[in-house]
């Protein structure tokens, strides 16, 4: 077996790695529309599983649509319960993911892999609830229709006219081990749906005359067998690579055409794409760059030229393939035994016999060792044949110097050696020629090497061999001699033309790969579309004259972000070229100076996409206005890549928290709807109830009916309390709210306080801690006296009936008296806070697992509000001796309280 031919052994790894790692198995039950029969297949291979090998298996959830046929396979095998979702007033049932990880069998049957679960499930998607039993090792039945590949959405769109909301990711599918088709013919499908074995008849009726048109299902089924057979050709692919198989299998056709800098392969392209065309098959456009002295002959119109034949194999829809190799015949040869090409598209040669008998002819070497892979030569342009002969008359009118050069470096090498040999008889003065030659091939290229060589045994013939000045030999050993210096001389050049080759390809591979890492690891960490844009900038200025780069924000137009060197409008940035940038955009493609679209172009730009969506554009101004070359068309693909996905992990995460949020707020809505109905409804009930009671009995004892007016008093005082508390929450969230602040004694504040709760806390003890001289804040007296009242009504709530409650206030001040800090403590003798809930009773509408369902949850979120507002905190605690306290501090600066004549009277505690 040759060494290309042996399987990949990190490619092996790699596999092995995979079957090891513990993650379940996908098998994806295929087909072109519903109805084909997949949900039926997938239960008759689950049963044989079941009663031939005992597998563990489950019905995690299939859709049966009433099908009899279905229903009945179901029978036997173990069903998982469903999960109830409550979604809009009406329960749904939807596959219970905990209890299948729970039950963790061997093989779960999910059906309906597109659906869209019930909010308030875990995953939006299903696919998503398979990922995580695949994840947890099990394998994983599921149906799958051609419509529902998210790459074939907008395919399906424009056949059927019906746009399918429910995706699932390539990936997806791509990651499943088996890949089943279950196909029937449209015609029998049609007749399934007439005899009411798809939809009931209603349905079926419509169904036909939309969707299910004969024409629809048959583009449908092309696609569902187009995708069957790439996810076949790939595991083709993967088996050959696997188990080392070199010789093509003709399975299916694939086309491989070898292109140049030489203008015939123009036409050779066009003859490649016609005949793939034909075929209907995939074909490849591959260029070989040599490793050698042969890829430093390229000059700067035979790269041009290289780049468009690049460009148009891909416009005519071919792959392109860049490879290297000693060889350009074995590099080609590889690489068609690798892809199963069965085909290699070749031009015939142009130049004479003796050149190949020279160097020998790769379209020979081809053909010998293509063994089953059929080769095709066809010819060229003559008109292309004589530009070529010219550029070549043209190259070697350039080279001259080189030669020129070489000339001169072997006359140095001959003074060195006569010099040398008048000073000391040195035998071996060929050396120093030997050492010319090899500078000539590290400097100068092949050609000069080879004349120099030969230059070099002349003159070592003329001037160091007797006869002496001339080229006549009378000793017949000289000519080993002649004919050694000459071929260690064109090895040597060759060996040193080839390492400087790739140590130039080395660097820059390596320039490219630390600019790659460099952006990669500048992205890795930034979060905002700004910051990118500003780092991808200056990280492309170091390849390119200038950068720019234009993002476009919700439904607007293009907006400069960042730009090297830095303009102030996206008009100065651009110029003329703002058309081609948009352009770019709208299309997703490449287009500016040296492309295919508007060339005329000062600048390249480039579209940034993921997910087939266009985010923006990369705007470059190759150095000197010239085109770019291959390396620099690469590195711009590269970075417009790393950019696009970083800018989609962006917005994505943006989507992530938008969509977190929705879903918070629509469970604070419930949460909301749920209590303040609750709240409202209760004093308005029992309002209502002690009305109706006073209105119809007018016999009522005295004492009944003022039993009924204190109960209709005290739900009203409810009542606003629970408006009063709503309003005050908007108020604080809205930022409509405004301090009148005053200079205000601490006493003063709970006083008051404690006067309106003077009702409520009957028969309560209240212990006050004062300092002998009450501090004076700057609040606003209303809001914080409500502040008061809420903590007072939590701890008269939350504690047993005749318990204490004791209020405190404390004066700390700073080392440099420049302010100090007012604590004000409410405590209490009650159960105390739950652990891990001191931070939680703070949130809007939560209530402790003590709440008697009283209240709506807001009157400590309110306090919180109001201790912020007034640039203030709270926290809450459990007392050592048992019991809550909560503490609010208020910072004062250095500023006095007013000064009075007299100290404020304090109301009574």
């Amino acid at each position: 077996m040759n060494a290309d031919d042996r399987p990949d052994p990190d490619a092996l790894l790699r596999r092995v790695a995979r079957e090891q790692e513990g993650r379940g198995k996908l098998r994806v039950f295929f087909g072109f529309a519903p109805g084909v029969g997949k949900t039926y297949r997938m239960l008759q291979v689950a049963r044989d599983l079941v009663s031939e090998q005992k597998i563990d298996l489950v019905v995690g959830l299939v859709e049966t649509h009433r099908r009899y046929d279905t229903a009945a396979l179901v029978l036997g095998l173990e069903l998982l319960p469903r999960r109830a979702v409550e979604h809009r007033g009406r329960s749904i049932d939807e596959f219970d993911l905990d209890a299948a990880l729970a039950r963790k069998p061997k093989v779960v049957l999910v059906d309906e892999l597109a659906h869209s679960n019930a909010p308030g499930s875990r995953h939006a998607k299903r696919w998503q609830d398979v990922e995580e039993l695949l994840d947890a090792g099990i394998d994983v039945f599921t149906t799958l229709n051609v419509q529902h590949i998210a790459s074939l959405n907008d395919v399906v769109a424009q056949i059927t006219q019906v746009r399918v909301r429910e995706t699932v990711p390539d990936a997806v599918l791509d990651r499943a081990a088996v890949i089943e088709l279950v196909d029937i013919s449209p015609d029998e499908l049609l007749e399934r749906l007439r005899e009411g074995k798809v939809y009931l008849p209603e349905q079926a009726h419509r169904a036909v005359e939309h969707f299910f048109r004969r024409g629809n299902l048959l583009a449908l089924r092309e696609l569902a067998l187009r995708r069957t057979a790439e996810r076949v050709d790939d595991e083709v692919l993967e088996y050959r690579a696997q188990h080392g198989v070199s010789a093509p299998w003709p399975a299916s056709e694939r086309i491989l055409v070898a292109v140049g800098p030489a203008p015939s392969s123009d036409r050779l392209l066009r003859s490649a794409a016609r005949m793939a065309k034909g075929l209907r098959c995939p074909w490849v456009a591959a260029y070989v760059e040599p490793i050698g002295p042969a890829g430093l002959s390229l000059r700067d119109s035979d790269k041009a030229r290289l780049e468009a034949h690049l460009r148009l194999a891909e416009s005519l829809g071919a792959t392109v393939a860049r490879l290297s190799g000693a060889s350009i015949a074995d590099a080609l040869l590889s690489f068609a035994r690798k892809q199963n090409v069965t085909r290699i598209v070749l031009g015939k040669p142009t130049h004479s016999r003796l050149f190949d008998r020279i160097r020998g002819s790769m379209l020979d070497e081809v053909v010998r060792g293509s063994g089953a892979i059929d080769v095709h030569v066809i010819r060229g342009d003559e008109g292309a044949r004589e530009g070529a002969r010219d550029e070549s008359a043209a190259r070697d009118a350039v080279s001259l110097r080189d030669y020129v050069g070489a000339s001169v470096v072997v006359l140095a090498a001959l003074g060195a050696a006569a010099g040398v040999r008048s000073i000391t008889e040195v035998p071996d003065v060929e050396m120093l020629f030997l050492l010319a030659v090899m500078v000539c091939g590290v400097w100068l290229g092949r050609g000069p090497s080879l004349f120099a060589a030969a230059l070099s045994v002349a003159t070592y013939d003329f001037f160091f061999v007797p006869p002496y000045y001339t080229f006549s030999v009378t000793d017949r050993r000289y000519f080993l001699t002649f004919a050694m210096m000459f071929g260690v001389g064109l090895a040597m050049s060759e060996l040193a033309s080839r390492l400087r080759r790739q140590e130039r390809d080395a660097r820059s591979w390596g320039e490219r790969t630390a600019a790659l890492y460099s952006l990669t690891k500048a992205l890795a960490s930034l979060d905002d579309e700004s910051q990118i844009a500003r780092v991808c900038v200056t990280q492309a200025a170091a390849l390119f004259d200038g950068v720019a780069l234009l993002l476009r924000p919700a439904d607007t137009t293009l907006a400069l972000v960042a730009s090297q060197p830095e303009q102030q409008s996206l008009e100065h940035a651009l110029g003329d070229d703002l058309a081609v940038a948009r352009w770019a955009f709208d299309h997703g493609a490449v287009a500016g100076l040296g492309t295919d679209t508007l060339p005329g172009a000062r600048s390249v730009c480039a579209a940034l996409r993921a997910a087939d969506l266009s985010l923006g554009v990369l705007v470059v101004q190759p150095r000197d206005r010239v085109a770019l070359s291959a390396e620099q068309r690469a590195m711009l693909s590269l970075f417009c890549q790393q950019i696009g996905v970083s800018l989609e992990r962006v917005r994505l995460a943006e989507l992530a928290r938008t969509a977190a949020l929705k879903a918070e707020t629509e469970e604070i809505r419930s949460s909301v709807l749920s209590t303040v109905s609750h709240d409202l409804r209760t004093p308005l009930a029992a309002i209502t109830g002690a009305a109706t009671t006073l209105r119809d009995e007018r016999t009522l004892p005295l004492e009944v009916r003022a039993e009924l007016l204190d109960s209709i008093c005290a739900e009203s005082e409810r009542l606003a309390r629970l408006v009063r508390n709503l309003l005050d929450m908007t108020r604080l969230e809205s930022g409509a709210l405004s301090l009148a602040r005053e200079w205000v004694p601490v006493d003063e504040l709970i006083g008051s306080a404690l006067t309106r709760l003077e009702p409520r806390l009957r028969g309560r003890a209240v212990h006050t801690s004062l300092p002998a001289e009450p501090p004076w804040v700057s609040v606003d007296p209303v809001l914080f006296e409500q502040l008061l009242v809420n903590l007072l009504e939590n701890a008269d709530k939350y504690t047993p009936a005749g318990s204490a409650i004791e209020v405190g206030v404390a004066l700390e001040t700073a080392l440099d008296q420049s302010d100090s800090t007012v604590t004000i403590e409410v405590a209490d003798h009650g159960p105390g806070i739950t652990a891990g809930d001191e931070e939680k009773i703070f949130a809007k509408f939560y209530r402790g697992v003590r709440d008697d369902g009283a209240g709506a949850g807001l009157g400590l979120a309110i306090c919180r509000g109001i201790a912020m507002a007034h640039g203030g905190s709270i926290e809450s605690a459990n007392r050592p001796e048992g019991g809550a306290v909560f503490r609010v501090r208020l910072r004062r600066s250095r500023a006095s309280p007013p000064e009075t004549g007299e100290s404020t009277p304090a109301h009574p505690l």
